[in-house]
């Protein structure tokens, strides 16, 4: 039995809710503001304890790295992301974020082909294509310069 495009349309159409944007990107603002608030007041905080500068900017992306880890193992953070939805995905906690869940998802089959494997699997190419950009631009930024 073949169905044609637009009666193929029309059933994905009934069958997909759609999605309240506004409501999402409003949630998605206020939660993403909220971590990148939190990491803002870690940063007063660990100036307020007389920490060096170069080591605060070092210590708030840690603790931000550790949480969203922590709370990506024990289940809360995708509760949290099914509600922020691409709030989550600030720079650094979504890639956090990237690295455990695949490493939970797959240690099941062991520590070396389950989670030292796969922890990369969805940051992965982030890191690559990140490292490559980058060594690009350094290229370009240099003969231009030079």
């Amino acid at each position: 039995m073949s169905i044609s495009n637009s009666d193929y349309s029309k059933m994905t159409d009934k069958a997909s809710p759609n999605s309240p944007v506004i409501l999402n990107c409003v949630k998605a603002f206020v939660f993403g503001g909220g971590i990148c608030l939190f990491a803002q007041i870690m940063n007063f905080v660990f100036e307020g304890m007389g920490i060096g500068e170069d080591t605060v900017k070092l210590a708030t992306p840690s603790l931000i790295i550790i949480i969203t880890a922590i709370l990506t193992g024990i289940g809360v953070y995708d509760k949290i992301a099914r509600h922020a939805g691409a709030g989550t995905i600030v720079p650094i906690s979504g890639f956090a974020n990237s690295v455990v869940a695949p490493a939970l998802e797959f240690q099941h089959e062991g520590y070396i082909l389950g989670t030292a494997a796969q922890m990369f699997s969805i940051a992965g190419p982030v890191i690559v294509y990140g490292t490559a950009t980058s060594v690009i631009y350094g290229l370009i930024y240099y003969l231009v310069t030079k």
